[in-house]
């Protein structure tokens, strides 16, 4: 893995995100490398190699998260804030404890290495902090996302954010027709979370080396995905889903026409 140690302009950026004012991103790249990943479009611009083989790591951070910004903060977009890489650097908890403690922050990560963090949540007026569960174990993790922590982790990590008292989400992302299991991530959450987010994949965000593997491994998914009568068939059926859970949930990324998101009323 090799980590570029960088000085940035600027650390806060505006966002594109519905419902987010600015993104922060200590870090560019991630190690987790997840083959689905959105971000993968940065490597047009850094040079370094492959999605998943390299980090930038933004060492000015901290000191530039002084400054006051207003709205919500979304940590990050680009990265995930607790990487492997963080263990060494601790350039999240730095940035942390830099940042205007009255900024609204919502972090989203895949590592239990959140709960390390939470001395510093408790500063804050107003934050969330989310994980993301997805169910893909055995075959489907190794060809998906193999270097990511286990659901079993993240969950665990779930449960000590609730009982610490910071507020926090299970956001169920990518879902995968035929692949994610929806209804026992719900159940295995229910009760832990404040609330779930939800996000079926973005087949155009994750490029044709994704399609491919989908393709080869998951037909049946593959072709739900890219026919628009069956898509919104499972969209449909995953909102009902959803209510019958009775869970609480505002939304479903969809990505079919951009950032699309259906309300599930």
């Amino acid at each position: 893995m090799r980590v570029i140690k960088t000085r940035a302009k600027s650390i806060y950026t505006k966002s594109g995100i519905p419902g987010v004012d600015w993104v922060i991103n200590q870090y560019v790249g991630c190690q987790f490398g997840c083959r689905y990943c959105y971000a993968k479009f940065i490597c047009k611009w850094k040079p370094y190699g492959d999605w998943g083989t390299w980090v930038e790591a933004k060492i000015n951070a901290p000191e530039l998260a002084r400054k006051r910004v207003y709205g919500e903060v979304f940590m990050s977009s680009i990265s995930d804030p607790y990487q492997p890489i963080e263990r060494e650097l601790k350039l999240t908890r730095r940035t942390l404890r830099m940042m205007d403690k009255r900024n609204k922050l919502s972090i989203l990560t895949k590592s239990p290495l959140v709960v390390r963090d939470i001395d510093i949540f408790k500063l804050f007026d107003e934050i969330e902090v989310g994980l993301t569960i997805n169910s893909f174990e055995g075959k489907e993790k190794q060809l998906i996302e193999p270097f990511t922590p286990s659901q079993k982790l993240r969950i665990e990590a779930l449960k000590t954010l609730k009982d610490e008292g910071i507020k926090n989400y299970g956001f169920i992302s990518p879902i995968i027709p035929e692949i994610t299991d929806i209804e026992a991530i719900i159940k295995e959450t229910k009760g832990i979370v404040d609330y779930h987010s939800f996000e079926v994949l973005n087949l155009k965000g994750a490029g044709r080396e994704f399609v491919e593997i989908l393709k080869e491994n998951f037909p049946e998914s593959y072709e739900i995905m890219i026919n628009e009568n069956k898509f919104w068939k499972f969209v449909k059926e995953l909102i009902a889903l959803i209510k019958h859970l009775d869970i609480k949930a505002e939304e479903v990324e969809v990505h079919r026409g951009g950032w699309e998101v259906i309300e599930v009323k």
